[in-house]
């Protein structure tokens, strides 16, 4: 008989032996399974052709985000109808109950608005510093601006009318979870009666009765009565927070609110391919209370405007920047063909309404949501109910733009320049005045943009020509045209010495004696007068019957009242009696002068030689009594005074010596003052800043880039160049690139630049690799070979770029525009020598 104890080792050895061969067996079968898992989710060549709905490119490979987001809704109170009322309260409440990670940003600098937000405490802030027009109506690309600067995980962009319900954090958490940048909207919906009431706490909806009620039921007392009106283009915009721009380009300075400009950008955001844009209105419950008094007599910042209520010409000017801008005026259609997001039998699904077919985001353990391999059609016969009936519905709620793109409608500002002046002056009746043509529009807006930086809102604009007055109503700037100004204002040979620059300063001269006559102090100040600091506090303690202008003596001893000293670029006149009669002289004699109006200054005010001259600083005129004081040239320094514009750090070195402005002046010629000046500031500010630091100010300059040639290179670079260039400048700059229309990853083939074409100031342009043109086009054959050459042949040239039709380049990766801006290692990989390029024979 065997010893127990090996009997039991003998059956342990044994039992042991199984489990390790069931052990590695079901490892091998669990590896299969992975294996066949794997491949079953990589995308097939096949279905990468089937683009029913469109990706962006590079998604984010699984992101995962299991915490709820913090949301961020930007809105902009209409302060046109009054101060915030009880329909704000509604709707910023049904915004707070929705999630305790939801935040509220206001955009006003009204005093009403931030006694508004006061009492709903912390999650409801005021942000003042933001762009808008002399009227007060909000710039969109600065609220844009902000909205994407913001920490939060979703920002939302909406009227301050939207009433929310529960719905729309359900429908942006979902969008959260995926793996790729995204951009929603929802176009809102009108209803004249909302008998639901929030609960004290702001939790439940309560109906007439007092009772709570269900947000279904809710919903289909909405659904029987409200409307929905494209035309008005109210909608809620959302995106994802990721460090993405929206579109590629430039946002056009539209004004809030008046129409067009969420089209825009849903039209180029779409054609940009850097994110997912799909609609969002049948998954978001968002509507507005109709207003049947819709305008108010309230004092609006302490202006009474109920005699300029239809404000049309904002929409007007929202209807030129949409025309000219982007290529919504091309693509105006209706976007019933956009994706759109839907919950089907509580699963959630996107569809197609150009296929009818719905696509359901499968979530792998991964959440890499957005893998066209996993996108099985439902054709349950309950999803394709619901696609019948949203695709039914769809075609009811389509919307065309293209009737607003009209540039033929005027473009005015319904003002007179008393009724004008009236709303821009200030407390003590004062008016800053800038005179410009269209040749200064650049330095215009960085003056304008300087001015609104210091918080100075009491200028206005004068129009030397139709052109800058137009670009100024654009601009929402206080502006009106001279009638009497000069014609034929040359665009660059208008400075210092010239005909044309005596025509126009004597123009200046006989504006401000206009206005002074109309009751208001004027302080004339040119463009190219760089402000540090509002120096009207200091002006004012000048006293009536001193007219205070800066020195332009570049000495830096001596008396700075000499001959032919005094400045008419930046002086400070009071509407007295005295200065009025001052400033006739000055007039008259200018009239008389075949020279600009600054000797007239002199001469008639200080006398001919410097003859009125009382020590140093001033002049007396004897006939009017009227005293000239030469301002301290520490604090107000000309173009010549110290080299300041020489010093690498001008900026520094008059900061350091407590001025107040700094003037462009002893430089002949626009262009060498843009480089002196403008471009030299701008560009420095621009490298130094990321777009989520860049101040609203700057931002809003950078909208006038319709004086600059943009350059962009791959991972987004800019350049900036002032004039028009040839083509062949720059690929001879950069060998191996070409140069290409931003439609290039679209239609290659009408994309590419000759090197004798020329590149224009408020275009931009991509410089990509030939190699990769040459793929880009070869991937349309059947538009190149209809541009063969002749029978047989296998090239076809664009420009500089040669194409080998039968060549095969399924092996690229790159064609698209988000690749161009997010994949810089990759294509400046693909770099040429400049011997590689062919040129066109």
């Amino acid at each position: 008989m065997k010893d127990p104890l090996h009997f039991f080792a003998a059956f342990d050895h044994k039992k042991a032996f199984q489990v390790t061969l069931w052990s590695i067996w079901l490892s091998g079968v669990l590896l299969i399974a992975l294996s066949l898992y794997a491949t079953q989710t990589l995308p097939s060549l096949e279905d990468q052709d089937q683009e029913h709905i469109r990706a962006p490119r590079n998604s984010r490979q699984g992101f995962v985000n299991s915490t709820s987001p913090k949301i961020t809704i930007f809105s902009a109170p209409d302060l046109l109808n009054g101060p915030p009322g009880p329909r704000n309260v509604l709707a910023l409440r049904s915004w707070l109950a929705l999630s305790p990670y939801l935040t509220v940003v206001l955009f006003s600098r009204h005093p009403s608005v931030v006694a508004f937000a006061g009492p709903f405490g912390p999650r409801v802030s005021v942000e003042p510093n933001f762009d808008f027009t002399f009227l007060g109506t909000p710039f969109f690309h600065s609220m844009v601006a902000r909205s994407l600067a913001s920490t939060s995980d979703i920002s939302v962009l909406t009227d301050f009318e939207t009433i929310l319900l529960p719905d729309f954090i359900s429908t942006l958490s979902y969008a959260h979870k995926l793996d790729y940048d995204w951009l929603l909207f929802a176009p809102l919906r009108s209803v004249s009666n909302f008998p639901f009431q929030l609960d004290e706490a702001g939790k439940n909806w309560l109906g007439k009765n007092g009772k709570r009620i269900r947000t279904q039921k809710m919903q289909e007392f909405l659904a029987q009565s409200w409307q929905w009106n494209c035309h008005e283009g109210r909608m809620l915009m959302a995106w994802s927070n990721r460090g993405l721009p929206i579109h590629t380009g430039v946002l056009p300075p539209f004004l809030y609110g008046k129409g067009l400009h969420n089209h825009w950008v849903i039209n180029e955001a779409m054609s940009s391919e850097l994110r997912f844009v799909f609609d969002a209105s049948w998954t978001i419950t968002s509507f507005y209370v109709k207003d049947l008094d819709q305008w108010s007599e309230q004092l609006v910042e302490g202006y009474n405007f109920s005699n300029i209520k239809n404000r049309s010409w904002e929409n007007v000017g929202n209807s030129h920047l949409g025309s000219l801008y982007g290529s919504l005026y091309f693509h105006g259609d209706n976007y019933s063909n956009i994706v759109k997001h839907f919950k089907c039998a509580s699963q959630n699904l996107f569809i197609n309404t150009a296929e009818s077919i719905a696509y359901s985001f499968e979530q792998q353990s991964s959440l890499r949501l957005w893998k066209r391999r996993i996108l099985h059609p439902r054709r349950e016969k309950k999803t394709m109910e619901c696609i019948h009936a949203i695709t039914s519905l769809g075609r009811n709620m389509a919307c065309s733009v293209k009737h607003q793109l009209d540039l033929s409608r005027p473009l005015y500002l319904p003002f007179s320049l008393e009724s004008l002046l009236s709303v821009i002056a200030d407390k003590n009746k004062t008016i800053i005045l800038a005179v410009a043509g269209y040749s200064y529009k650049d330095m215009l807006m960085s003056w304008v943009c300087r001015l609104r930086s210091l918080l100075i809102t009491n200028f206005v604009v004068c129009a030397l020509d139709h052109d800058v007055y137009q670009f100024s109503v654009l601009q929402g700037l206080p502006v009106f045209e001279d009638p009497l100004a000069p014609s034929n204002i040359s665009f660059d040979d208008c400075h210092f010495g010239t005909k044309c620059f005596q025509r126009v300063t004597k123009s200046k001269s006989r504006l401000v004696l206009q206005i002074l006559k109309l009751g208001y102090n004027v302080l004339m100040s040119d463009v190219d007068v760089y402000w540090f600091k509002n120096p009207l506090p200091l002006l004012y303690s000048f006293g009536s019957a001193i007219l205070v202008a800066q020195s332009d003596e570049y000495k830096e001893t001596g008396p700075i009242n000499l001959p032919r000293r005094m400045n008419s670029g930046f002086y400070f006149a009071r509407s007295d009696d005295t200065t009025i009669a001052g400033m006739e002289k000055v007039v008259k004699h200018a009239a008389r002068s075949n020279l600009s109006e600054q000797p007239s200054f002199y001469d008639s005010l200080c006398g001919e030689g410097g003859s009125y001259r009382l020590g140093d600083d001033r002049c007396l005129e004897p006939e009017t009594k009227l005293t000239v004081h030469f301002l301290d040239r520490d604090l107000f320094p000309n173009g010549a005074y110290q080299n300041l514009w020489e010093k690498r750090k001008w900026k520094s070195a008059c900061l350091e010596k407590d001025c107040f402005i700094l003037h462009n002046n002893w430089i002949s010629g626009r262009r060498k003052k843009l480089q002196t000046r403008f471009m030299q500031y701008l560009n420095k500010e621009s490298r130094r800043k990321s777009v989520r630091e860049a101040s609203t100010s700057l931002n809003l300059s950078l909208q006038s880039n319709d004086f600059t040639v943009r350059i962009v290179h791959a991972g987004g670079r800019e350049e900036l160049y002032l004039n028009a260039l040839f083509a062949s400048q720059l690929m001879e700059n950069y060998p191996g690139l070409c140069v290409a229309w931003p439609k290039v990853f679209k239609n290659p083939h009408k994309s590419f630049l000759w090197p004798e074409e020329k590149l224009l100031p408020g275009q931009k342009y991509y410089l990509i690799p030939c190699t990769t043109a040459q793929k880009l086009i070869g991937r349309h054959p059947e538009k190149v070979k209809e541009k063969q050459p002749c029978e047989g042949s296998k090239k076809v040239s664009y420009g500089n770029i040669v194409v080998d039709v039968d060549r095969d380049d399924s092996d690229e990766y790159i064609f698209s525009a988000k690749d161009f801006y997010t994949s810089k290692e990759r294509w400046s990989s693909c770099l040429l020598k400049r011997s590689e390029v062919k040129k066109p024979s």
